[in-house]
C-alpha cells in the first residue's frame, strides 16, 4: 500500500503534468494561428510603382514614386496612402508577395486622411493564373501604449520589409498639415504614434499586431529622428474604405469655423476647465460667417451634446463630428460670447478643398489650377472664377507678357475665364495667326493687364 502522503504528491505530480501539457498545447495552438495570421498579411502586402504628372514651371512633366498598399478585399481592393497615388496618377504597376507585377487603377482618394483605394486589374491576373490574398482589420480602438506592432512595406524599394516596435502613442495631433500636393490632410483624425521603422517606401503598408491584423496604415515619419513614426488609426481606414467602395469618394461637411484649444485660455474666458472649444477663426463668406459666428467665441454645445476642446489632441473629434452630418444639415450650436449665452443654427455646405483642378497649357508656357470656393473665400476674392497660376516657363508667350506664378487670372478677353475645359478650347485654337489675347490678371490685391502674343 502506498503512503497517503506519496499518494497526494504523486496526483499533484500527475495534475501537474496534465496541466502543463494542456498549457503546451494551447501554447503551440496560439502561435500557430499567430503565425498563419502574419503570413497571410504579409502576403497581402504589395509594392506599389506610380508614374504621375505635375504641373509646375509652365510645363507638363512626369515623376515617378514607390510607395506600399495592403490587399484588403477578395476583389483585389489595395488600401495605400494617398500621397503615394494621388488623382495626377497616370500609371500605377502593382508588385504582389510572388514578385509578379500587374496593373491597378485609382477607386478613389480621401487626401483629408492620406487614404487611397486601388483595384488590381482582375482580368490580367485571371489571364496570367495569378492568385493573391488579402489582409483583415483590427481594432485600432483597442491598441495601447507598450503594445508591439510591426510596420510591414517597401522601404526605399525593398519588398516585404518588416520592422517592429510598440505603440508610443495612440492620440498624436498634428495641426492643418499639407501632406498631399498641397492638399490638406489631418483634420479629422489623430495619429498612432510607433517607434517602429518607417522610411521613404513604407508609405501605405500596413501597421499591424503579431497576429497580422490592420492597426494602421503606416503614414509618415520624421526624418532624422529615432524611429519617430505616424499611422492612419486602422478604423478611420476602415471608415474611408467605406465610403470609397461605396462612392468613390468621401463626402464631408463645412461650417467654415476653425477650432482653436481652450487650454490656458479658461479663466480668461472665465470658462470652465474641460467645457467648451475655442472659435479661432471663422472663413469669410463660410456659412459661420453668414449667421455672426466670430472668432473669440466659446462652443459649448453641438445639438445639445457638451463640446470638450481643451487640448489640441480633442479637436479631431470634434471637428470629424461636425463633417460628418449630411451636406444641408442644420446645426444648433450654444455659445458663450463676453458672458452671455448665444444660439446659432448653421446650415452646412460641402467640404471642399483649397486646391483645385490643374493643367499645363504648352503653347502658351502656362501652368494653372482653378481657383475653388475655398481658395477664394481664404484669399479674400470676390469669387472663385480664376485660375492660379503655377508657373510661367521661360522664353514663352506667358513670360514674355509678363504674368508670373502666384498671379490670379480673372479674365481673358473681356470675359471671365470659366473652366479648365473652357480654356483648354482656347489653347487649342491658339496658333501662329491668332490675335493676341488681352489676359486680365489679379495680383497684390490690384488688377494688372497683359498681352499673351503668339
Amino acid at each position: 500500500m502506498i503512503p497517503l502522503r506519496n499518494s497526494t504528491l504523486s496526483i499533484f505530480l500527475l495534475i501537474v503534468l496534465f496541466l502543463g501539457g494542456c498549457e503546451t498545447t494551447t501554447s503551440v495552438s496560439t502561435n500557430e494561428s499567430v503565425e498563419v495570421g502574419f503570413k497571410r498579411l504579409l502576403d497581402a502586402v504589395v509594392r506599389i510603382d506610380v508614374r504621375e504628372v505635375t504641373f509646375r514651371g509652365g510645363s507638363k512633366q512626369n515623376i515617378s514614386g514607390v510607395g506600399s498598399g495592403v490587399i484588403i478585399s477578395e476583389e483585389g481592393h489595395i488600401l495605400t496612402n494617398a500621397h503615394v497615388v494621388t488623382t495626377f496618377a497616370e500609371e500605377i504597376r502593382i508588385t504582389l508577395s510572388n514578385l509578379e507585377r500587374v496593373g491597378a487603377e485609382l477607386v478613389g482618394w480621401d487626401h483629408w486622411t492620406d487614404l487611397a483605394l486601388l483595384k488590381l486589374d482582375l482580368e490580367d491576373l485571371n489571364s496570367r493564373g495569378l492568385a493573391f490574398t488579402h489582409a483583415e482589420f483590427g481594432d485600432s480602438d483597442e491598441v495601447y501604449p507598450g503594445l508591439i506592432v510591426l510596420a510591414v512595406g517597401t522601404p526605399n524599394g525593398l519588398t516585404r520589409t518588416v520592422s517592429r516596435g510598440i505603440i508610443s502613442n495612440t492620440n498624436r495631433f498634428f495641426e492643418g498639415e499639407d501632406g498631399v500636393r498641397g492638399y490638406e490632410t489631418g483634420y479629422f483624425n489623430t495619429w498612432l504614434q510607433t517607434d517602429a521603422a518607417i522610411n521613404p517606401g513604407n508609405s501605405g503598408g500596413p501597421l499591424v499586431n503579431e497576429a497580422g491584423k490592420i492597426i494602421g496604415i503606416n503614414t509618415r515619419a520624421y526624418l532624422g529622428s529615432n524611429n519617430l513614426a505616424f499611422a492612419v488609426p486602422g478604423n478611420t481606414a476602415q471608415f474611408v474604405l467605406a465610403g470609397l467602395l461605396e462612392s468613390e469618394e468621401i463626402v464631408r461637411s463645412y461650417t467654415g469655423i476653425v477650432l482653436g484649444p481652450m487650454q490656458d485660455l479658461e479663466n480668461f474666458y472665465n470658462i470652465q476647465a474641460n467645457r467648451g472649444v475655442l472659435v479661432e477663426s471663422v472663413d469669410p463668406g463660410s456659412p459661420a460667417a453668414t449667421q455672426s459666428i466670430q472668432p473669440g467665441d466659446i462652443l459649448i454645445s453641438l445639438d445639445g451634446h457638451p463640446l470638450d476642446g481643451r487640448f489640441p489632441e480633442q479637436l479631431p473629434p470634434i471637428q470629424n463630428t461636425i463633417a460628418n452630418y449630411s451636406v444641408g444639415s442644420e446645426i444648433f450650436f450654444e455659445i458663450s460670447r463676453k458672458d452671455q449665452s448665444v444660439s446659432k443654427t448653421v446650415t452646412t455646405e460641402r467640404l471642399e478643398s483649397r486646391v483645385g483642378e490643374e493643367w499645363a497649357f504648352d503653347k502658351w508656357g502656362l501652368s494653372v489650377r482653378e481657383v475653388s470656393r475655398a481658395f477664394a473665400r481664404e484669399n479674400k476674392l470676390e469669387s472663385d472664377d480664376g485660375m492660379f497660376v503655377l508657373g510661367a516657363k521661360t522664353a514663352f508667350p506667358s513670360d514674355r507678357a509678363g504674368i508670373r506664378a502666384g498671379d490670379i487670372i480673372t479674365k481673358i478677353n473681356r470675359e471671365p475665364v470659366g473652366t479648365i475645359d473652357d480654356l483648354r478650347a482656347m489653347h487649342a485654337a491658339f496658333n501662329e495667326d491668332s490675335e493676341p489675347l488681352f489676359v486680365e490678371v489679379a495680383r497684390n490685391y490690384r488688377t494688372s493687364l497683359f498681352i499673351l502674343k503668339p
